[in-house]
């Protein structure tokens, strides 16, 4: 007898197979969408949570006086912004991320909604994890990148705000103080290889690969450097001057108040004491700023700063809820998905 009948191989058979096979598909689609499926999850939440602290009907109705004209140009701006911030990223990895532009489209608005739901900015670790599952980029390179972009969104934010006091003022010496802190980032450029040779002196030896990593995250030369610049600028003036325009629109503020509550709702976000979503901590921070760039105190403006305050965080909540929306369609999957 021979020994294969002795000692049969076990066999599944069929349904063995066809119940494992759709599985194995199933996890493997769902790895290759995972961040699609993350996304209209993080939507699906948002769009819950405005529900719930606000309720959308009270959303729409207080746009309804200042008018929907208003409000979609201000959405459209804002949404121009997303886009503008994609492409610095696109310029910053044109390797990795070329012929994507959609993808990365998509990846941004993911991060852009994890830093406004996460507290106290931890959604920004996502950045360096998405570019590396999407695009294969390192994670030192993606974080040292970060870095260096989130230094030139705090630059261009305050400079933004600045322009406000210069116009509040008016006078010469106000326009000069801003032109020169507006210049600061390209003379720290130009005089980068002596501040990272100076780092290295002083610095402990194993600091050496992260100064190293510090440096890798830097534009490549002047061209690459002018264009992430540029576009920061472009692109934090536009928010900025959105947000202040809505500000003034609603509440009735200057142009010195509209900066500062812009400013101050910009900045709150980044500070530790920042709230899931900006609930409290956003409307707070516009209101501290518009008073600390000279906004009126008393009672009744207080109260119609504070409406003011809230509609502009439920447009820029809502923003990001749409933009992400939006990415959906613009992303084309890769080759083999």
């Amino acid at each position: 007898m021979p020994s294969s009948e002795l000692h049969p191989k076990p066999s599944y058979g069929a349904p063995y197979y066809m119940k494992n096979y759709p599985v194995a598909s199933r996890r493997a689609w769902i790895i290759r969408h995972a961040m699609t499926l993350g996304t209209v999850a993080i939507i699906a939440v948002y769009a819950a949570f405005i529900q719930w602290v606000w309720g959308w009907q009270s959303v729409v109705s207080l746009w309804s006086g200042a008018g929907w004209t208003s409000a979609l140009v201000a959405l459209a701006l804002l949404l121009g912004t997303y886009v503008l911030r994609t492409w610095r990223i696109y310029d910053y990895f044109p390797k990795e991320t070329g012929g994507h532009f959609g993808t990365l489209l998509r990846l941004v608005q993911v991060h852009n909604l994890l830093n406004v739901m996460l507290p106290f900015r931890t959604g920004e670790a996502s950045f360096p994890l998405l570019m590396r599952r999407e695009f294969d980029v390192p994670l030192a390179r993606g974080t040292s990148a970060l870095l260096v972009m989130r230094l030139f969104d705090l630059h261009a934010l305050l400079a933004a705000a600045g322009t406000g006091l210069a116009l509040q003022t008016g006078k010469v010496w106000a326009w000069a103080l801003w032109l020169l802190f507006l210049l600061l980032p390209a003379l720290a450029f130009a005089l980068r290889g002596h501040a990272f040779r100076l780092f290295a002196k002083v610095l402990p030896v194993k600091a050496g690969k992260l100064l190293d990593e510090v440096e890798a995250g830097l534009p490549f030369d002047a061209g690459a450097f002018a264009r992430a610049w540029g576009a920061t600028l472009v692109n934090w003036f536009t928010k900025i001057a959105v947000l202040a325009w809505v500000l003034g629109l609603l509440g009735g503020l200057s142009i010195a108040p509209s900066f500062g509550g812009a400013l101050g709702g910009e900045l709150s976000s980044v500070l530790p004491v920042h709230a899931p979503a900006g609930v409290g901590t956003y409307p707070a921070g516009i209101t501290a700023g518009a008073l600390a760039f000279g906004g009126d105190a008393g009672r009744q403006a207080l109260e119609e700063l504070g409406q003011a305050a809230v509609n502009t965080h439920l447009l820029v909540i809502v923003s990001s809820l749409v933009g992400t929306a939006l990415s959906l369609f613009a992303a084309r999957p890769k080759k083999g998905e």
